[in-house]
């Protein structure tokens, strides 16, 4: 998920992380009756004189705008500054109440100190005891807090509707954030939809979410170990991502020895277990489901693609023998051919022109557990009657890589047959990768001119037992199949090697522009392909 992936980073621009961003306040409503707190307020102030310079100088009362100016009185007997005792009771009484009113508006306008909006005297409240000690406290007070909340009818219409229920939030607790109100059971992650009550929580646009749920959503989750993918010395969340399955993975699984699919390169997940071929190589369980394991169940597939090479008038005369093998009899006959450019570091297939004797694979292997076993193979004296002696192919890869790979190695035969000599890699390799793309098309892509030519073989050869086999597949061919296809065309057509990538991208152009057979007559009479 060919070289790994280059590394991929992760950041959340956009995304703010709040720490304590709300503002909690209380809404409290409190009620008097003048009579009683009135009577109590009297009761306690009777020997208590209020001062006054007898000029009239105005006092501040809770607010540097409100302004309580003390009554100019005198006594009865001469100067003074006091509230004289010789006055009528009618207008002493009405001075306190005076007094009083002033000082329950200042202490009303007051900021409490637990950071709330301010106490307001309403008719609505029954702790008179609780007023009547607060307005008693109020007269010693000497000095009040700086911040002062402004009187609800200075807020516009609508200030304190909720951000959640759209609704009046009246009195009560309420939550600030984002320059918007709401109620503290409407204030919901936008993911699980449940109450934020933490003091931490995650921003995303005007969304809020709880910190664990933004993870969640955000975060990448390694497919491989299925946990959240850990930063790097930097602090950046690095992981690789497979070009074509998008599968992404921390980067340590690509030295820890976790299995990877020979066919479609995926890792294998801590939750689906792959299956062990004998060879040692590792099969996922959509790859197995159309595995050709055995020589014999191969053969109708390789009849299949020689009709294809005959519909599109390429036809092979020699009967070209074709073996499954393992893993170890491919490398061993790589060594011992002398010609060819081989794709390292993994040869899924080879055209062999040197006598050899090869093992095969003569019986599929059996199922247990997780492992195969019990395969039977049988070593064959490959003989050489013309250029080619035979098509060797690993076996246990599904069906459509196994053709993809026989059209690839019956091209280097055609090409051997035909007299093609001394081709250089890049040429040789590509118009081969050519015709290995154009069956994959013509078996993945219906209405694809691959796909006519191959409808052009089917009829030609309707009699035979191949052809049938190839049109059962393709009506039969799953969903995971075609993906498969579809993969194995993007290795193709994205390969980096100079040869096989370069060599058929170079080729393709060329086929393109003068299609298949003024290309092959070129390459015959230049060595190259036409520009």
């Amino acid at each position: 998920m060919a070289p790994p992936p280059p590394p991929s980073t992760y950041s959340s621009s956009g995304v703010t992380h709040i720490s304590n961003p709300c503002i909690y306040g209380d809404f409290v409503e409190k009620k008097s009756r003048f009579t009683k707190w009135l009577g109590k307020l009297f009761k306690t102030n009777t020997h208590r004189g209020v001062g006054g310079s007898g000029g009239g100088q105005p006092q501040l009362v809770g607010d540097e705008n409100m302004v309580w100016r003390e009554p100019s009185t005198r006594s009865l007997g001469g100067r003074g500054g006091g509230v004289g005792v010789g006055r009528p009771r009618a207008n002493r009484e009405k001075e306190e109440l005076d007094r009083a009113i002033a000082l329950s508006m200042g202490e009303g306008l007051r900021r409490p100190p637990n950071g709330g909006y301010g106490w307001r005297p309403t008719a609505n409240n029954n702790n008179d005891e609780a007023l009547a000690r607060a307005l008693q406290d109020s007269l010693n007070l000497s000095s009040y807090p700086p911040y002062v909340v402004p009187p609800a009818h200075y807020y516009p219409r609508g200030y304190r509707l909720c951000g959640g229920c759209h609704r009046e939030i009246g009195y009560g607790n309420y939550l600030g954030c984002m320059g918007m109100f709401f109620h503290p059971e409407c204030f919901r992650c936008r993911s699980c939809g449940y109450p934020i009550t933490e003091t931490e929580f995650s921003l995303s646009g005007k969304d809020p979410y709880h910190k664990s749920c933004f993870k969640e959503l955000t975060h990448p989750k390694c497919e491989v170990c299925l946990q959240f993918i850990p930063t790097n010395s930097a602090g950046l969340i690095e992981y690789r991502c497979h070009p074509f399955w998008s599968q992404k993975y921390c980067p340590s699984h690509e030295h820890d020895s976790t299995a990877r699919c020979c066919s479609c390169e995926r890792l294998e997940s801590w939750n689906a277990r792959y299956y062990s071929l004998e060879d040692g190589r590792s099969l996922c369980l959509e790859c197995m489901e159309s595995a050709i394991m055995d020589t014999g169940d191969c053969q109708p597939l390789y009849h299949a693609i020689r009709d294809y090479y005959e519909g599109m008038n390429m036809r092979l005369d020699q009967q070209i023998p074709m073996l499954l093998v393992e893993r170890q009899a491919l490398n061993e006959a790589i060594i011992g051919e002398k010609n060819g450019y081989h794709h390292m570091p993994e040869t899924r297939g080879l055209c062999l022109s040197e006598e050899q004797t090869v093992t095969s694979v003569q019986r599929r292997p059996r199922i247990g557990g997780h492992r195969f076993g019990g395969m039977r193979t049988q070593p064959q004296k490959l003989i050489r009657r013309c250029e080619v002696t035979a098509i060797l192919v690993l076996y246990g890869l599904p069906r459509l890589l196994t053709g993809a790979i026989l059209a690839h190695e019956l091209m280097h035969g055609w090409l051997r047959l035909k007299g093609y000599r001394n081709l250089n890699p890049e040429v040789e390799e590509g118009i081969c990768q050519v015709l290995s793309y154009m069956w994959l098309e013509s078996e993945v892509l219906p209405g694809s001119k691959s796909s006519n030519m191959a409808s052009t073989s089917s009829l030609t050869a309707s009699s035979s037992s191949s052809s049938s086999y190839s049109n059962s597949k393709k009506g039969g061919r799953s969903e995971v199949e075609h993906k498969l296809g579809e993969f194995f065309m993007h290795q193709i057509a994205h390969d980096a090697s100079p040869a096989y990538g370069g060599g058929f991208r170079a080729a393709n152009a060329a086929v393109n522009k003068y299609g298949l057979r003024r290309t092959l007559d070129h390459i015959r009479l230049t060595g190259n392909f036409p520009l």
